[in-house]
């Protein structure tokens, strides 16, 4: 019987090309910043994985994406890596990695594509368009994010929804134009009205994904940890959750506990049953 093909690989360019306007399927994106959680979501389909600096608050322990540096994004990034996912693996950029210049920004890019990374993302609109040159002159794919930027948690004055106002729509919308225009092959929109996620997505020809901005971008993205019930923190508006691990793990763990202190565990089919003569000759043996 003839093997079953493997799903080919996704790439930026298949990415970029995936528009619903055209009629393809919405863009199916998760985080992921391990190599067992890397492998589940490639197994469930996704189009894309984000290793994204939510790491920070929802592995590290952090209270924000700003505590996250390179090195400790690429220490993920190569754990994903190393499950060989179908889907296409996105590194997010941390905080201070691309707002001094443009080298510095191509410099640590290249150290996430070294760990694993086939794309990375940075947010930002037309402020951060050296950098994104500069990356794409390097040949590597960059994905844009646009509305809330949790980097911008201190000027912003906290995680609120943005372009709520005319204007501010259309700033992100001049925003959007431009990334796209540069060559970013897609870009996440997070935390808007929904009518100007279906604006944006309506005026570029990169395909958008959303998070919190309404059914109509050509994709979405959402936290692993907030999917699954596994996040301390309060869910945002935008979170569907798809199940309560948290618990499950709790009770699981509980169990093995009280099987350890009532003696139940190990049994005899998690124990390796010495030979007679084995036991016999420890018997003999004085003390």
């Amino acid at each position: 019987m003839a093997e079953t093909p493997k799903a080919r690989k996704v790439t930026a360019p298949a990415i970029a090309s995936r528009k619903r306007r055209h009629g393809d399927q919405p863009i199916v994106m998760i985080t992921a910043y391990d190599t067992p959680f890397a492998r589940v979501v490639d197994d469930a389909g996704v189009d894309v994985i984000l290793v994204g600096d939510s790491v920070a608050d929802n592995v590290l322990g952090f209270e924000h994406t700003l505590d996250v540096d390179v090195q400790q994004m690429a220490h993920h990034v190569a754990a994903v890596a190393r499950a060989r996912p179908r889907a296409l693996v996105v590194a997010d950029l941390p905080w201070m990695s691309y707002h001094v210049d443009a080298a510095d920004a191509l410099r640590n890019a290249a150290v996430l594509v070294r760990a694993g990374a086939e794309a990375v993302k940075l947010e930002g609109g037309r402020r951060r368009l050296a950098a994104v040159h500069a990356i794409l002159d390097a040949e590597i794919p960059v994905m844009g994010h646009l509305g809330l930027t949790p980097q911008s948690v201190h000027a912003m004055g906290g995680l609120k929804v943005q372009a709520r106002d005319a204007e501010a729509a259309a700033e992100l919308e001049l925003d959007a134009k431009a990334l796209a225009a540069a060559g970013c092959f897609a870009i996440v929109i997070e935390g808007v009205p929904d009518a100007v996620g279906e604006s944006v997505t309506r005026s570029i020809d990169v395909p958008t994904i959303g998070i919190g901005a309404g059914p109509a971008c050509d994709g979405q993205v959402l936290v692993l940890h907030d999917v699954l019930g596994l996040s301390s923190r309060p869910a945002p508006k935008f979170v569907r959750r798809y199940a309560d691990l948290a618990t499950v793990a709790r009770d699981a763990v509980a169990s093995y506990a009280a099987d350890v202190r009532d003696g139940s565990f190990p049994g005899e089919a998690e124990t390796y049953h010495a030979a007679a003569e084995l036991r016999r000759a420890l018997d003999q043996q004085p003390g």
